[in-house]
């Protein structure tokens, strides 16, 4: 069990266009929601939280590098990342923290060259298809996790 109590929110890609980009598949959302809901759940439980999006997969990876120092864990939306980039699944690796992979749309249910996520292997905690709210599920699983109250 770490000593830290700061959780490193990741969100990929497009996701600063959430509660306008195709509403029908993400819904109205906004990523200030997601923010405030990943936080609000990390704070009922004693933890803060750092939140970074970008469009850009090196900034997403020097910020999982700098979580080493001073997070317990990562809870990452990668986008589309999710399924192109062995960079990023590495820096997850390599930083040795427990994570939460999220995805708001059932991405197996989507296109054929989603089903692929380069994440998951390196994730303790999954949560699929649940739309934002699966972001608070994600941080609850991923706090049980690093506080050792889930065999995840």
């Amino acid at each position: 069990m770490t000593t830290s109590r700061r959780l490193l929110l990741v969100n990929g890609p497009n996701l600063n266009l959430l509660g306008t980009r195709e509403p029908e598949i993400y819904g109205r959302e906004t990523l200030a929601d997601v923010e405030r809901l990943v936080t609000e759940t990390a704070t009922a439980r004693g933890f803060e939280v750092r939140a970074v999006q970008s469009n850009h997969e090196g900034v997403l990876i020097d910020a999982i590098h700098a979580a080493r120092a001073d997070c317990a864990g990562i809870v990452i939306n990668p986008g589309g990342l999710t399924h192109t980039s062995v960079v990023l699944r590495d820096a997850l690796s390599g930083v040795a923290l427990p994570v939460a992979e999220v995805h708001i749309s059932n991405v197996y249910e989507r296109e054929a060259f989603r089903h692929h996520s380069f994440v998951a292997d390196v994730a303790a905690v999954h949560v699929i298809g649940e739309g934002v709210p699966g972001y608070a599920r994600a941080t609850a699983l991923l706090l049980d996790v690093i506080t050792g109250q889930s065999d995840l």
